[in-house]
């Protein structure tokens, strides 16, 4: 394409994006200063929803599909992630000291107790502010400040493990819809009587999804069979 070709194309994509920008402003300036949204409606089916916050009862309940979508983008990253290194594996240089003693007990310690108040947070997601994008992002920094600390736990991961971490809340949360969809019910409509302990399935294995798919970004390839390289001091 000529330059006289990328003018016009420029200019043609100006046009769009003020166009754009101009419906968006509209839509905010004459948006009513008293309308109170869909808060109320939200609050009144919450017997139904199988959950008392109504964050949870929005992410997975109101509009389960949406966040059945953001499991399938976390996925997608991390495939992308591995795209990026060939399939294979990164090595990843590890901040402190194997030597160091005083930081891997440390870690050590605080390992178990990240797993409980991820844990925690699930159940707190309930009835308070909490769930499983919170539980595991949690989990994943425990895994993480482990690598940082020099203990290398992944080569115990098996590959057939780590796809399983990988994909199981988004298999679990598509695997509970197909089976209410088989007892007659639409995909992801609840029954009120089963509600809770279904969201509650569907928030473990998405914790665990979300934890395994953050560390894996974050290392930039796969978790298993890592080659570490220790670097001394920090």
């Amino acid at each position: 394409m000529d330059s006289s070709g990328w003018a016009v194309g420029s200019r043609l994509g100006a046009v769009l994006i003020a166009v754009i920008v101009g419906l968006v402003g509209y839509a905010v300036w004459t948006f009513p200063s008293e309308f109170s949204g869909l808060s109320d409606h939200a609050i009144a089916e919450l017997q139904h929803a199988g959950t008392s916050n109504p964050v949870t009862a929005v992410l997975l309940n109101y509009r389960s599909y949406d966040t059945l979508l953001e499991m399938a983008v976390l996925l997608l990253a991390v495939l992308a992630a591995w795209a990026l290194v060939g399939g294979g594996v990164n090595e990843v240089c590890l901040v402190s000291e194997v030597s160091n003693p005083v930081l891997r007990g440390f870690v050590r310690v605080m390992t178990p107790l990240s797993i409980l108040v991820s844990a925690h947070l699930l159940w707190l997601g309930d009835h308070a502010p909490g769930g499983a994008f919170q539980a595991g992002a949690i989990l994943a920094s425990a895994g993480v400040v482990l690598f940082m600390a020099g203990i290398d736990w992944s080569h115990k991961l098996p590959a057939w493990l780590e796809r399983v971490l990988l994909t199981i809340g988004l298999f679990a949360f598509t695997g509970v819809g197909i089976v209410l969809m088989l007892t007659g019910r639409s995909f992801l409509e609840y029954p009120p009587a089963t509600a809770k302990w279904l969201i509650l399935m569907i928030e473990v294995f998405c914790g665990v999804s979300i934890a395994a798919a953050l560390v894996s970004v974050f290392l930039g390839g796969r978790l298993r069979s890592r080659q570490t390289v220790l670097k001394k001091g920090s």
